[in-house]
This record gives C-alpha cells, structure tokens and sequence, in this order.
C-alpha cells in the first residue's frame, strides 16, 4: 500500500514539478489586498511594488508586484507577481522581457508561487535568462495570492494576465525594460502563454512580441482532460477544472458527478498540488473518488464541454514563431495531442519549431528544454529570420 500511495503521489508530484512549503490560507499578506479605489487605473497599471530579500539568484534584483489586470468578463482586478531585473550593464534599447507562466499549483488563493519559501524554482532557466540580460516577470494568475476565483485553463484570463505583466514590467523604471518581450510557460503555463500570444496584437499592441516558448502545454482541452481522467494526476486536474469552473460560471457538476463525490471535487479545490503536505491532502481527496467519480464525460456534456472548446488555444493566429518542447514519456500532456496542435498551428501559416523530449515526462518538460528555449529567444531578439515548420 505505501509503495502505492508513493508511487501515486509522485504522479501528484509531476504534475506541478514543484515541492515547497506553503503557508495557510490565514497568512495570505495584506499585500495582495486591493481596494476598489486601488484598482482603478488601465490593466498593467501597478498597485504596489516592494523590494524583495530572497536568497539565490546571482546578479539580480528581486520585486515583488500587484498590478492591475482584466478578469473574464471584463473587470478590473488585482494581479501578483514578481519580477526579476538583472544587475548587468543595460543593453542599447532597454532589457528585453520575458514572461514566464507557471505550472498547475493548485485553484486555491494560497497556492500562488509567490506565498512559497522559494518563489523562483519554477521558472525553467532562470539563470541562463538572467544571464543573458533578459528582465524576468512572472505572473501567479488571478486568484492565487489575490482575492477572488482562480480561472483554472481560462484562456482569455490567463492570456490578459501574462500580457498584463509585461505592461506592468515597462512602467518600472528600473527595469528599464524596451518594448519587445517573448513568452515562456509549461503546462499550464504553456496554455497560457499561447493564450497571451492569440491576445497580443489585440489587447497589447504596444507589446513587440518576438516569440512564444512553451513546454509540454495544455492545448485541446476536452482530449487532455479526459485521456487523464483514470491517472491520479488527471483526476486531480480534472477536479480542479470542475471546481473553478463552478464557481467562476455557476455551473453545477452535478450532471457530471456523482451527488456524493460533489464535497469531494470542493476538498481537492482547496488544496496546493505541489507541496508534500498539501499533495499528500490532494491525493487523499483523489482516492476518495476512486474510478467512478463520473456520471457523465465532461469533454461531451454541456457546458463542459463548450468550455473545454472555448478556452483551447489555436482559434486565432499567434502571428510570432513558436517554440513547443513536449516530453515522449509525459502521462499528463499526451505527446499526439500535443504534436496535433502544432500541426494544426503550420497549417495556419504559423511559424513553429517542434522538440521532442525523448524519454522525459511532464514534470521536467521544461527544465530539459529550457537551454534550446533561452537560446531560441535570445535568436528571436536578435531578429534572425525563421519561417516554415521544422519538427525534431
């Protein structure tokens, strides 16, 4: 049994690719707290912004930021995050930027990345970024860390957010950051920085993107979730997808689960995925499920599925190259969808650059493409000409 249970959290554990201590709901800083006179002002406007003393990153400096982001119906909410500025001469025109977009950590308020003792281990390549003179912002999502429903895989949401904290980067002024930005995220993140890439020549226009990165991402939404619905780890994707859409649409999920498995699919809302305890709690929540959880198939029934087929990337064109990293032995990300998606991405005219990770999984998706995707970006600030698809 406890070979099992282990077996299985690790599982838990791949899904997040985090293990970090998190603090209680209760110590969640007034920092994160904004009034309704604090959010008036335009989306990647900031709120606040303070220094922040963590240890570990060389030749960096470290903000801690609220700003000013759009929720899914058009309101204005406050966003966290942090931003990374290196300590290196300032290169003619500004320090490009990056966005990072974080994986799946859970739905509730205090599992956003920046609550955690260490805030940056997700960020695939951060020293080669820094290195490489890149000013680094990295949003947590609405609704971690900031009051308010985390939309789980809302596209529109996420997209504004990570575009949003680029507009937030530029408005400090000693980031000195230039105009131009690229976007790297994983797994979920992956889906929302293609989601920021749809959304940038319409919402951002301002915003010279130069490239999209993304590792092992959410894409298809209806065929990842339910290829993973008899995993622990698609169980728990799954539930949290139920949970935020329910309480983000009013959906009830009742004609998707059982009655008495409803509490349950709430429990698993209210637990981080990437910490030993709380994925301990997460996986606990899991097993009470157990295989016959649903009544119904989301990806088939309304409003799921509409949802899952709304918040899909690939509706509109990105318009900039794409980088896509995808692991042959992921059992979260299912590599033929992945690939799918790219295909249909050069069948809309979409400059792409296809990697497959042989033998690696979801959780080191981007750490082991990390390298090829700095020193892809660093080649798209450049401006060196790519065109075409290539798959590898």
């Amino acid at each position: 049994m406890k070979s099992v249970m282990r077996a299985a959290l690790l599982a838990l554990v791949v899904v997040c690719g985090l293990v970090v201590p998190r603090p209680s709901p209760a110590m969640v800083e007034g920092f994160y707290d904004a009034s309704p006179a604090e959010l008036a002002g335009p989306p990647g406007s900031i709120i606040r912004i303070e220094p922040w003393p963590v240890q570990g990153i060389y030749r960096a400096k470290v903000l801690r930021i609220l700003y000013r982001s759009l929720d899914p119906g058009g309101r204005m909410i406050a966003v966290s995050g942090s931003v990374i500025i290196p300590d290196f001469a300032i290169p003619p025109g500004g320090r490009r930027i990056v966005a990072w977009a974080h994986p799946t950590t859970g739905v509730a308020r205090h599992c956003a990345p920046t609550l955690t003792q260490t805030p940056f281990d997700s960020i695939a390549g951060l020293t080669d970024l820094v290195a490489a003179g890149f000013v680094v912002v990295a949003t947590d999502y609405p609704g971690l860390g900031t009051a308010g429903v985390h939309p789980y895989l809302v596209g529109v949401s996420e997209g504004r957010a990570v575009l949003d904290s680029i507009r937030a980067v530029k408005a400090i002024p000693e980031a000195s950051a230039s105009d131009q930005a690229a976007l790297w995220g994983h797994s979920q993140g992956g889906h929302a920085a293609l989601w920021a890439g749809q959304l940038a020549h319409s919402y951002a226009p301002e915003i010279q993107l130069r490239g999209v990165a993304v590792a092992a991402p959410a894409t298809a939404l209806a065929e990842l979730l339910d290829d993973d619905e008899d995993t622990s780890g698609g169980k728990v994707l799954l539930a949290l997808a139920l949970h935020s859409w329910s309480q983000l649409f009013g959906y009830s999920p009742a004609n998707v689960v059982r009655a008495e498995d409803v509490p349950i699919i709430t429990k698993a809302g209210s637990d981080c995925i990437d910490i030993t305890a709380s994925a301990l709690n997460a996986l606990q929540t899991v097993g009470e499920l157990g295989n016959a959880y649903l009544i119904g198939d989301p990806a088939k029934v309304e409003p799921w599925s509409s949802t899952m087929a709304r918040n899909s990337p690939g509706s509109s064109r990105i318009g900039a190259p794409i980088f896509i990293a995808q692991g042959s032995s992921d059992n979260v990300v299912d590599p033929p969808v992945t690939k799918a998606y790219a295909r249909h991405l050069c069948g809309n005219g979409e400059t792409v650059d296809y990697h497959e990770l042989e033998g690696i999984d979801h959780g080191l998706a981007a750490r082991k493409s990390s390298s090829r995707a700095v020193g892809w970006m660093i080649e798209r600030f450049e401006g060196r000409a790519v065109s075409g698809c290539q798959f590898r």
